[in-house]
């Protein structure tokens, strides 16, 4: 027999008083209204009553000494922990004032620093100049005295420092009075023309050697020239630099054309992205009225051969490329690929699968493997944005739409087809049957990652294939693609989540059929029973809402309550069919009550109004197995009950114990 302290707490959650009242009279003897062993004596319940009014009030100070102890405990530590977060603060605030002092000695002590840079500078920089015009004016004797001794002169290997000197004496030589200075001056101009026409030979044998970063550094030093030569004569040396790129498009691309084809397609992209930002440069000099179509002619002489195969060779290149890469992730998994389709006997199977959601032949077991990687999917998506991005750069403005377009369709091929649709063909074929036992159910990982697939698959075709699309008629063409695409994924995505959803009744009824006994609901001692849930009840529910929870993660959006709208109904069939197989006394009526009480907590779990519903009703069909014959038809008539099929109601009331002595069939007649 229960103290008042353990009734109280196996009360059910949240606390129901008519439940509490309820289990306490039947625990009573002579308190139930049934009878039984014992006629209802109604001064044994008053006292019983007052019993355990007396007990819980004890029970109430019992308690009500603990959470007083317990309050004045936190206060003690409250306070405790006042006092050193008090401590705390003024440790803090001495270390905070340290730290401004610091802080202000570390600023003074820059600013002397600072100061000190400056008077060295000022120092310093009169003193480099005069160093440098010293240096100038020992040059520019040697010029005037007709003979050049320094080493810089006549070094060929310094020719830089040489060339920077000349142009600095050149500078200087136009100031001086002609009459006066005319021979030196006409010297410097010499060697400086000199030393230009040096640097353009070296820059020329430089470019014929391939040897660009030399080419760089000679068009650094022409960039404070003014280039005469016959060949330069309309543009400013800086973009001598920039020329790098055209004098080697063909070397570049002809060393990995054939021996590289990743190389040369991003050798392909950057140098043409690189030439036409040059032509764009050249515009802004005088190349004559049709500077336009020249550089629009000498860009197409550099790359119209590359740019004829062009896509082919990205196709041959991506479909390479990702066959690669889900191959590389097969193989890590151990797994060889099994083939899809084939045959009209696979074909077969396939459609009657599909319209009869009909398991044919034995599951496989995937070990929980579900064969769909993010890795992967990020690899095939990064190498088609890549793919998109040169189309979109190297393709003909006419043919841009239908070459984007057929980049599109590898991917459907090898991202859709070959690894997510054989992901949900795996899937499926490892789906166990609805009777077998203890199933791992992992299609709803396959499902989840497939979302989360879908998701970056549409974004990539929003982000990068609309963009080169939209204005031409081939948005009809990918769009009708993608939709047929998602739809055959999601015939597949739906029967498996059916067959999974089969396969969770099934466990439930697996563990009704093991668990629930005959007894359970005729138990031999009426006045020595537990009211409360079964042990089957008890283990439907832990396996109900670990369920719900995989689906509530599996899914997104609308699916989640279209999926536990489904996955309710069925279990509330299930419960429905199982109640009606068994007979009830009238405490095993009250126990019947209790198990559809905690199936109905865990249809609220589901979230969804429909499935509550149906097992408020439910609930409702379960007293008429505890009610006294003569208020049945008052209970009948009751707000959930009376829409319902009077046959219905009946076939309840006939799964009691006392229907046949009672004559209970008379009430629907």
């Amino acid at each position: 027999i229960l103290t008042p302290g353990e009734l109280f707490i196996s009360c059910s959650e949240p606390f129901d008083a008519d439940e509490y009242i309820e289990r306490l009279a039947w625990r009573t003897p002579g308190g139930g209204s049934k009878g039984g062993a014992e006629a209802f004596d109604p001064k044994r319940l008053l006292e019983e009553f007052e019993n355990h009014i007396e007990e819980l009030k004890h029970l109430d100070e019992k308690i009500q000494r603990r959470v007083e102890k317990l309050e004045h405990q936190c206060h003690r530590e409250a306070k405790e922990f006042a006092h050193k977060v008090q401590d705390l603060q003024r440790s803090n605030q001495v270390a905070f004032q340290h730290f401004q002092e610091l802080d202000e000695h570390i600023s003074y002590v820059a600013t002397k620093v600072c100061h000190l840079g400056d008077q060295l500078e000022g120092v310093n920089t009169p003193r480099q100049r005069a160093v440098e015009a010293q240096r100038l004016m020992t040059y520019f004797n040697e010029f005037l005295d007709g003979e050049l001794r320094s080493d810089v002169f006549n070094n060929p290997e310094k020719i830089k420092e040489a060339a920077d000197i000349i142009q600095k004496l050149h500078l200087i030589a136009q100031e001086l009075p002609f009459d006066r200075f005319a021979d030196v001056k006409a010297k410097i101009a010499s060697k400086y023309h000199d030393l230009e026409r040096q640097l353009i030979q070296e820059f020329t044998a430089a470019q014929r050697r391939g040897e660009i970063g030399r080419m760089r550094e000679v068009a650094a030093v022409l960039l404070h020239f003014k280039v005469t030569h016959k060949h330069w004569t309309h543009f400013d040396v800086s973009i001598l630099k920039e020329m790098c790129v055209i004098a080697h498009v063909k070397e570049k691309l002809d060393e990995t054309r054939h021996s590289d084809v990743e190389q040369y397609l991003k050798n392909l992209y950057d140098l043409y992205t690189r030439t036409t930002a040059l032509a764009s440069k050249l515009t802004e000099f005088n190349l004559g009225s049709d500077k336009h179509t020249f550089l629009s002619k000498l860009i197409k002489n550099i790359f119209s051969s590359y740019l004829e195969s062009y896509i082919e060779m990205e196709k041959d290149y991506l479909r390479t490329r990702s066959a690669m890469i889900l191959q590389r992730y097969y193989d890590s998994k151990n797994h060889q690929k099994r083939p899809q389709g084939g045959g009209s006997i696979q074909e077969l199977k396939e459609r009657i699968r599909q319209r009869t959601n009909l398991p044919l032949g034995p599951s496989i077991d995937t070990h929980g493997e579900t064969f769909l990687s993010q890795e992967v999917v990020v690899n095939l998506l990064q190498e088609t944005r890549h793919a998109f991005e040169r189309c979109n750069r190297l393709s003909d403005p006419s043919d841009l739409p239908k070459n984007a377009f057929s980049i599109f369709l590898l991917l459907v091929e090898h991202l859709c087809v070959d690894h997510i649709d054989y992901a949900l063909e795996i899937g499926l074929s490892a789906i166990p049957s609805a009777d077998a036992k203890n199933a791992n159910l992992y299609f709803l990982d396959v499902v989840q990652q497939a979302n989360t697939i879908f998701h970056l698959f549409d974004k990539q075709f929003n982000d990068h294939l609309m963009p080169l699309i939209s204005s031409s008629p081939k948005l009809t063409e990918c769009l009708h693609k993608k939709k047929e695409v998602i739809e055959q994924m999601e015939v597949k995505l739906d029967t498996g989540i059916d067959r999974t959803l089969n396969c969770m009744v099934g466990q439930m009824k697996h563990i009704l059929a093991t668990e629930q006994k005959k007894t359970d609901f005729r138990p031999e001692d009426e006045n020595n029973v537990m009211i409360q849930c079964t042990a089957a009840c008890s283990k439907v529910c832990v396996y109900v809402s670990r369920q719900v929870e995989r689906v509530r993660k599996s899914m997104d959006g609308k699916n989640v309550d279209t999926v536990l709208t489904e996955l309710g109904v069925r279990f509330h069939r299930l419960i429905h069919e199982h109640l009606q197989q068994y007979s009830y006394s009238s405490m095993g009526g009250m126990l019947a009550i209790c198990d559809v009480a905690d199936y109905r907590k865990s249809a609220k779990d589901f979230r969804v109004p429909l499935v509550l519903q149906l097992f408020d009703t439910l609930h409702a069909l379960c007293n008429l197995l505890v009610v006294a014959p003569d208020n049945l038809k008052q209970v009948c008539s009751g707000e959930q009950l009376t829409n319902l099929d009077r046959n219905l109601l009946h076939a309840f009331v006939q799964l009691r114990v006392d229907y046949r002595q009672a004559r209970l069939g008379r009430h629907f007649s």
